[in-house]
């Protein structure tokens, strides 16, 4: 399955060294959440100095790039393969979180909505990949890292309407 990719991406795969960086965003949505978590891989702008934090500043989602930044974490991300067949399944290794942020992962009752993007750190608002729409399906580890599993809703949670066998439905179980 082939799929768009802008120039830079292009040469900076196909250069033997590149200075242009991959960065994953992570978007969470939940019901019980006042505002989507934005997380990024990329620690290249200063958000604020009083906390240092780190980010990404993206319109994608409509994310407003100077209020809604997606902030720095250390994390490394297995992507959804887009071959046809392969299921749609990604896994993110959150490293040196709090306990309260792993506690908050595991604290949720229904499952959260994840999007994923890849972008280039030099152009962030332009999608080199992304994977919408997934939901966060495990979310477990220590104070030291999360390790979450992110995939499509399974088929077999969809609820279907059982048949009533009726005479007009079945007449040939009413002979």
């Amino acid at each position: 399955m082939t799929r768009r990719v802008s120039l830079n991406a292009r040469l900076a795969q196909d250069a033997a060294h590149s200075a242009e960086i991959e960065v994953v965003l992570i978007l969470v949505e939940h019901p019980d959440l006042t505002a989507p978590i934005r997380l990024s891989t990329d620690n290249g702008e200063r958000i604020s100095v009083e906390p240092l934090i780190y980010g990404t500043r993206s319109t994608w989602r409509g994310s407003n790039p100077v209020t809604e930044p997606f902030l720095f974490i250390l994390a490394s991300a297995e992507l959804p393969s887009d071959l046809e067949g392969a299921p749609a399944e990604a896994t993110i290794v959150i490293e040196a979180v709090t306990g309260e942020v792993a506690r908050l992962l595991r604290s949720f009752t229904s499952r959260a909505t994840v999007h994923m993007a890849v972008v280039l750190a030099s152009s962030p608002d332009v999608i080199e990949y992304e994977a919408t729409g997934m939901r966060l399906m495990l979310a477990e580890g220590s104070a030291g890292e999360v390790t979450t599993s992110i995939g499509r809703e399974p088929v077999e949670e969809e609820s279907l309407p059982g048949l009533s066998f009726t005479k007009d439905r079945f007449p040939g179980l009413h002979r």
